[in-house]
């Protein structure tokens, strides 16, 4: 049986997906001894605890501090001439376009075929104590960045853990975790916001128009093309694309889940009646109630990316002298993205009863099927969504990858200058890669790496806390 090259690829990287699927997931109910129907990941957990650690530590920010996030958004604070590249909605869209995507239509119904209705509140769960995590680390993005004599500005996870350690007496951890980081964000924006979405756009394509049947090459050309147009164009232009599309994007999504919600609008209470008892019931789908908490948490925590610190890179570059603002605005994301988004797409599974009719779906299908139900060519709309989405993420972690990349270039590289577009033709490469062959075990790897981010970024985090609390102390004083 002959070996094809994508098949050599796949095997290379098979040994790394099983190391870090033994540690990025390793099992917490093993370790404790417990034997559960259900794995325990422990890098969930991580972000559980994150998540309910900072939203206790700054007294509810989540809830307090909306509606004043609200006005930033929408500039009733802005100020001429302030530092930064980009305006605060700019950011939120740039922020937005890497998160909102694939999770949020097939994330959403994996965790309703395998955990039942019950995980939509454990997803809009993981989405509240989120919002606590992007505030958290977006403030800290924005108070550690760099601004060049040009305007050209850089911040992110890999600022803050070098300088924001360096002045605790921990330099050396910080440069630690700031190389780790800014090397796993450089794998992660390859596979995970690249790789991955290119090749799912494909996939989504060629089931629904067989016509594009084995002709990924011509399709991931075809994107390539496009995300090099707006993405050779810097910050400014992918803030500019992604400011356009996230909103046309979600407010369509929305707007149709709307529609259906509507249609069975006598089925409202009945349908969060079973949600509430379903996500605390000891029979749940899988492994009971606990197993449902888990899943919906997953899945939650890795549709809106909270904790893992990439949003920072993009808030960084916001147009305004003080920190705190922005990381209210950034706590916006995890309410736009799961509690809002994710939890359309889980109320027209469960209106149309799909996951119970089609047990056999899972995934992008489940909801395709699911919306189909109503609009038959929802099929079509949803191929055209999930390019969207594929779209904007592959630009927004374009960036992300390439502050990681200039971080270690400037580190590392102090007499030979290594350019930005060294980068970007390369990620441009990798989308063709993703769209034009099916390298499981290498997006699998990769998109492992989106998650590893969470470890020195929640690290970090965590020796800061004090530092952001008192920060935002000062903040609301002076506002009164």
């Amino acid at each position: 049986m002959n070996t094809t090259l994508t098949d050599r690829i796949n095997e290379f990287f098979v040994p790394a997906v099983e190391i870090l699927n033994k540690i990025i997931f390793w099992d917490l109910a093993k370790v404790v001894g417990l034997e559960l129907p259900y794995e325990v990941p422990f890098v969930v957990v991580w972000l559980i605890l994150g998540g309910m650690f900072f939203t206790v530590k700054m007294r509810f920010i989540n809830i307090r501090g909306f509606k004043h996030a609200i006005q930033l958004v929408a500039g009733k604070f802005d100020k001429p001439g302030e530092p930064g590249e980009v305006s605060h909605f700019k950011a939120l869209a740039t922020a937005l376009s890497a998160t909102v995507g694939l999770g949020n239509i097939a994330g959403v119904a994996i965790a309703i075929a395998v955990g039942g209705p019950g995980a939509t509140f454990w997803m809009i769960m993981a989405g509240f104590f989120g919002m606590s995590l992007k505030f958290s680390e977006c403030t800290l993005g924005l108070k550690y960045r760099k601004i060049s004599d040009r305007g050209i500005v850089s911040g992110g996870p890999m600022y803050y853990l070098e300088q924001g350690l360096r002045k605790r007496n921990l330099r050396f951890l910080g440069e630690f975790l700031a190389v780790l980081y800014a090397i796993l964000i450089i794998l992660a924006s390859f596979g995970g916001g690249n790789m991955l979405q290119s090749n799912q756009a494909f996939a989504q394509l060629s089931e629904v128009v067989p016509v594009f049947n084995g002709k990924g090459l011509i399709v991931g050309c075809f994107l390539a093309f496009f995300v090099g147009l707006v993405i050779l164009g810097g910050l400014k232009s992918i803030a500019r694309v992604a400011s356009k599309i996230v909103p046309f994007m979600a407010i369509l999504y929305v707007l149709t889940a709307l529609v259906i919600v509507v249609m069975n609008y006598n089925k409202i209470l009945s349908v969060f009646e079973l949600i509430l008892v379903d996500a605390f019931s000891m029979h749940a789908a899988k492994g009971g109630f606990f197993g449902v908490m888990i899943m919906g948490f997953r899945r939650g925590a890795f549709s809106n990316e909270a904790g893992i610190g990439s949003a920072s890179i993009a808030h960084s570059a916001a147009i305004t002298r003080i920190p705190i603002r922005e990381g209210l605005v950034a706590l916006l994301e995890p309410f736009i993205d799961t509690v809002i988004i994710c939890t359309m797409t889980a109320l027209v599974i469960i209106f149309t009863g799909v996951y119970q009719s089609a047990p056999e779906l899972s995934g992008a299908p489940l909801t395709s099927a699911a919306f189909g139900t109503v609009f038959w060519w929802f099929p079509y709309l949803l191929v055209a969504a999930i390019f969207l989405f594929a779209f904007s993420t592959m630009i927004s972690w374009s960036y992300y990858g390439l502050q990681g990349f200039l971080f270690l270039s400037t580190k590392y590289s102090k007499n030979v200058k290594i350019p930005g577009i060294t980068y970007q033709l390369l990620f441009l490469l990798f989308v063709i890669l993703g769209a034009a062959t099916d390298l499981k075990d290498v997006i699998t790897f990769s998109d492992m790496m989106i998650l590893g981010l969470a470890f020195p970024n929640l690290l970090g985090l965590l020796f800061m806390s004090d530092e952001i609390k008192e920060d935002l102390k000062a903040y609301f004083s002076k506002k009164s």
